[in-house]
């Protein structure tokens, strides 16, 4: 399956960002570098156990601060590769 079947036009990283997934609940995270992003979601490669993003619901947090996050929603799960859709205001669970 390909990772190009998004409709939003993707921009892909020279330089490695790195970003943090956290848990909806709070209760895990994992550091993971963002590969490309869109206006309506991103790919991502994470480091450590992606088991608990079979959560389905997270956060990506785009600064050490945490002002600059979405919320998302698993979209694959391809090994330590992740495709994620943004949820955005009343979408979100």
């Amino acid at each position: 399956m390909s990772w190009d079947k998004r409709k939003a036009k993707r921009v892909k990283f020279e330089h490695e960002h790195r970003a943090t997934l956290l848990g909806a609940d709070g209760t895990w995270r994992r550091d993971c570098v963002l590969l490309d992003c869109s206006e309506t979601g991103a790919r991502l490669r994470v480091e450590g156990s992606p088991d608990v993003l079979r959560a389905r619901h997270f956060f990506l947090l785009l600064s050490q601060t945490g002002l600059a996050f979405r919320r998302c929603e698993l979209v694959r799960l391809d090994g330590v590769e992740v495709g994620v859709h943004f949820v955005s205001g009343s979408a979100a669970v």
